[in-house]
């Protein structure tokens, strides 16, 4: 990897900390979106990459606002979370070896159903949806992140729908995402390993994903969701159409 894709991909990185900061997602969304985009490196290589990250932008970013989290809802919505994180890694590599194309398919469908969903920001529910519901989407959130290291889209979806303030939706997303990250992470160690490339392109980014979330809280711009539907479509689309 040369060094001007190196710093191209870092400085993606940073802009998708400061909009997870802000809103509680977008991280993997905006790295994964535009480096896939923008044909930067595959997506096994950048979904490993972006659960790194979120670890270190979890651990900044959660541990003095623990007292926002909604429990109850959380732990339902991580039983779901877990597993299926570990199943979409394994169809990740079988996918990846087997049939690219439909990998990549798949991925452009969930960024543009990512998009087109935040553009149009969710209407708030009067009354919180159900465990169940929260145990399924959880599920489905943990299969995207497994297999492209972008859990987003499901929960994010239904957790801005729910009559809750926004502290407790975008810390509560912040752990969920962290919970599918290591869950993503822990399973590919103990497999297959993690490559050299991935951990020196982690650890380039690290201390920039640091300083961005400490930046970000003390920051926030009131633009960052629709920004973030913004940053994450159009790559993809130039990309399809360009």
């Amino acid at each position: 990897m040369s060094f001007s894709t190196i710093a191209l991909l870092i400085a993606v990185i940073a802009i998708g900390t400061y909009f997870q900061t802000v809103t509680g997602f977008g991280l993997a969304m905006i790295v994964i979106g535009i480096s896939s985009g923008m044909e930067l490196t595959s997506v096994p290589f950048i979904a490993t990459v972006v659960s790194l990250i979120s670890l270190v932008n979890s651990a900044v970013a959660l541990p003095r606002h623990l007292h926002h989290i909604d429990w109850r809802i959380a732990n339902t919505t991580l039983l779901g979370i877990v597993p299926s994180s570990i199943i979409g890694v394994v169809l990740l590599n079988f996918l990846n070896s087997q049939a690219t194309s439909i990998l990549e398919f798949l991925l452009g469908a969930v960024i543009v159903y990512s998009g087109i969903s935040f553009a149009l920001r969710p209407k708030q529910r009067s009354a919180e949806s159900s465990l169940r519901t929260f145990f399924m989407v959880g599920f489905i959130s943990g299969l995207c992140g497994g297999l492209f290291g972008m859990p987003g889209p499901p929960i994010i979806f239904l957790m801005y729908r729910q009559p809750m303030e926004i502290p407790v939706i975008r810390n509560m997303l912040l752990l969920m995402f962290a919970c599918t990250a290591f869950s993503r992470t822990f399973y590919e160690v103990i497999t297959v390993g993690l490559a050299r490339d991935t951990l020196v392109i982690s650890a380039m980014a690290i201390p920039c994903v640091a300083l961005v979330t400490l930046w970000a809280q003390r920051h926030p711009l009131p633009l960052a969701q629709p920004l973030c539907a913004v940053l994450l479509f159009s790559p993809w689309c130039s990309s399809v159409w360009g």
